[in-house]
């Protein structure tokens, strides 16, 4: 079983994602980016680490999502970005299905939660990840599949991965915590 803890993942070609993924691979494409995996967790708590329970749930406007919706919407991407990556690296070529991703906040019920909780189990969900993009050979990687009836290769996803969490991270650094 090969072993890509150590191994740098080249950034995926424009064809292997949909356009509207381009911002996220852009922000995973600077470097390691299974390094950007394993320290967005740590990097995250460090971020929020002055966020009381009563603040992380909070929305700044209505249609906003509070600190914790944002960080549960983390969660639930990226468990679903990772079951794309198994399927696409295991060869399965069944189309996959796209997920309105605000139909997901309300029965997450994010809010009646601690931000403590949210991001424990964020950093259980990233080393899940870790551990199966670990075992991907580049044939795995390279392999496609279509989610969101758009191509897309496991490479891709796994920037898309990482660039969803950037994304959401400076997200919050700007708009919510002013910084």
């Amino acid at each position: 079983m090969p072993d890509n803890a150590g191994m740098l993942i080249q950034p995926p070609q424009p064809d292997e994602y949909a356009a509207f993924h381009a911002g996220y691979v852009a922000r995973a494409s600077n470097g390691d980016v299974m390094q950007e995996l394993r320290t967005q967790v740590d990097a995250l708590r460090e971020l929020l680490a002055g966020v009381t329970d009563a603040q992380s749930h909070v929305r700044p406007a209505p249609a906003e999502w509070s600190i914790n919706e944002v960080v549960g919407h983390i969660v639930d991407t990226e468990r679903i970005f990772a079951y794309r990556t198994l399927r696409i690296a295991r060869g399965d070529t069944t189309p996959l299905p796209g997920f309105e991703q605000d139909d997901y906040i309300l029965p997450g019920r994010f809010n009646a939660r601690m931000l403590s909780s949210l991001l424990d189990e964020f950093a259980r969900v990233r080393e899940a990840t870790l551990s199966l993009v670990e075992t991907l050979d580049d044939e795995a990687l390279s392999r496609r599949g279509t989610a969101s009836n758009n191509p897309v290769s496991a490479r891709a996803l796994v920037f898309i991965t990482a660039g969803h969490v950037a994304h959401h991270t400076e997200s919050l650094r700007t708009v919510y915590l002013g910084r």
